[in-house]
């Protein structure tokens, strides 16, 4: 227990108890590889405790001192060979198939718990260290909780058979076999406490590399308009050489630490190796027993090794399960079924009051305003006025300090949470399309959406210039819609917005990059369903013109 304690950093926020609960329901959850490979294990220990002895026998065999033919000898010997390919081809099939699977399930698990957890007014954690703990702190867990857990049990039940196994052929020897072990097991207390902080070290700097990476890859536009490449690479060649630096005092660490255990069983086998040959001389073994010691000696003191590998295993694992403890930490939204509302409805601001934390002052300072079902409202403001304080608080993204905002129609009105995130279709500002195809893009927002369907909304939205493409609905688009224009992927994402078919419309910025026709034309064709409540965030005049009312944020 007291080695599990070292185990605990004195930065982390977290108990030793709480990562092994954590770490404990993870494990509920991959039970059955968990299972197989230790079932796997087991069978791999009795079948090398049985090589051991078929050895033996054959030895004695072959030089007279039992009786017994060597052939059945060798065929047993083959048998167990061969049983032990077909646990090795399992245990590959095991990690490569179901190993794979149980990171895929963990990713998703994570992913899912961060989109449901509560908007942050500012990220705790940079995108590029969140990719890096999903991949990297993912493997690390569910490596150790399927494969290192399972492998310590059949390497404990080997080092127990081959003792109990070497203590029936001699006392002695066993003895001093497994004498030095207390030795190893107190210089592991060391190492583990000084490998934990090298570990953590590595895998921040490692997370930090990772996020300038992804960082420069995300704006490398305005990095070549600012001619600042050079900057960015020596700003990653330094956050790169933090990194080999931890990496290298980590690694002299465990290279010095390695030299002695291994050292200290190099000699534990060499002083086996001469008590057995002092015992072959004194004829008081037979030369069979002789090939057994040495054996056994090794199947000993190669699981002592795997054990004392288990702090390194231990080590690396408690620091990627904070890390993703610390991923979970967000509040999660309120959960459960939406809450439809009959159409047109409207949003209500009674009194709201909303300020961020770092702030002193309100960003919205007793507001009151009725953005009235089947009405076109536009909100205006400079920049920093509230605008977009005030999307977040009509999504449900962020609650009000003081006062309420309620959403209604003509039957009731309730106060608005994420429950009803399921009434509203939101476009926001810049170029939102995700990688893929039009289609793709398009379907996000309605799965079962037809080819009919997906023509309608883009004609709405001025968009039968898909159909000019070479390959229409399927023509691909990289990341953040390239290949297209910024007017041509606007127009994509609001015809998504619309395919969603909700209650109430808010559009910020969304019609910035059209040319004054098109957006006319595009408002007129929004605009033409009563039975939408739509809301624009907006600079543009041409949008103001056709709002029933204007809402301008100070």
């Amino acid at each position: 227990m007291r080695l599990i304690e070292k185990l605990h950093n004195p930065e982390s926020k977290y108990t030793i108890r709480q990562i092994v609960r954590w770490l404990w329901r993870v494990l509920r959850g991959n039970r059955t590889q968990a299972l197989f490979n230790a079932s796997i294990g087991m069978l791999g220990v009795a079948c090398s405790l049985l090589m051991v002895w078929a050895m033996q026998r054959t030895i004695d065999m072959a030089t007279g001192v039992v009786p017994g033919s060597i052939y059945w000898g060798v065929a047993l010997m083959g048998t167990v060979i061969l049983a032990e390919f077909a646990l090795g081809i399992s245990r590959v099939w095991i990690k490569n198939i179901l190993g794979v699977k149980a990171q895929n399930l963990m990713q998703q698990q994570m992913l899912d718990r961060l989109l449901r957890a509560e908007w942050q007014s500012k990220d705790t954690h940079h995108s590029g260290d969140v990719i890096n703990r999903l991949e990297q702190d993912v493997q690390t867990v569910v490596t150790f909780i399927t494969e290192t857990l399972p492998n310590t049990l059949s390497t404990m039940a080997l080092f127990l058979g081959a003792f109990v196994y070497l203590f029936q052929m001699d006392v002695w020897l066993s003895l001093i076999t497994v004498g030095i072990l207390p030795l190893f097991i107190l210089v592991s207390r060391i190492y583990v406490a000084q490998m934990r902080k090298y570990t953590r070290r590595v895998r921040n700097s490692d997370s930090q590399v990772q996020s300038l990476l992804t960082e420069t890859v995300q704006h490398r536009m305005l990095i070549k308009t600012l001619e600042a490449g050079d900057q960015m690479v020596d700003r990653l060649g330094d956050t790169q050489s933090e990194l080999r630096y931890h990496v290298r005092q980590r690694t002299k660490f465990s290279i010095a630490s390695n030299l002695f255990v291994n050292g200290g069983f190099s000699l534990g086998y060499l002083i086996a190796f001469l008590w057995g040959a002092v015992r072959l001389s004194a004829r008081t073994i037979t030369f069979g027993q002789m090939t057994a010691f040495l054996q056994l000696v090794y199947r000993i003191q190669g699981p002592a090794r795997d054990l004392t590998r288990l702090a390194p295993a231990f080590v690396s694992v408690f620091t990627s399960a904070e890390r993703l403890m610390e991923l979970e930490e967000a509040p999660q939204e309120q959960q459960g079924d939406g809450v439809e509302m009959a159409a047109p409805c409207g949003i209500r601001f009674e009194d709201v009051t909303y300020g961020y934390e770092d702030s002193p002052v309100p960003v919205i300072d007793h507001l009151s305003f009725d953005f009235r079902p089947g009405t076109c409202t536009a909100i205006l403001g400079e920049t920093g006025a509230g605008k977009t304080t005030l999307v977040r608080l009509i999504l449900a993204l962020i609650r009000p300090k003081s006062g309420q905002v309620s959403i209604y129609d003509q039957h009731k009105a309730e106060e608005i949470s994420p429950l009803h995130r399921c009434n509203f279709v939101y476009v926001p500002q810049g170029n939102t399309l995700l990688s893929g195809t039009i289609r793709d893009n398009l379907l996000i927002a309605r799965p079962g959406a037809t080819d009919d369907d997906l023509w309608r909304v883009l004609h709405l939205v001025c968009g039968d210039f898909v159909a000019d493409l070479p390959q229409g609905l399927d023509t691909v688009c990289t990341e953040a819609g390239g290949g297209l224009s910024e007017g041509q992927a606007q127009r994509i994402a609001i015809g998504r917005a619309l395919l969603r078919g909700r209650s109430i419309m808010l559009f910020d910025e969304a019609t910035s990059a059209l040319d004054p026709d098109t957006e006319r034309q595009l408002l007129q064709n929004i605009l033409s369903d009563k039975q939408k409540t739509v809301i624009f965030i907006t600079h543009r005049p041409a949008v103001v013109d056709y709002c029933d009312q204007v809402l301008r944020v100070e």
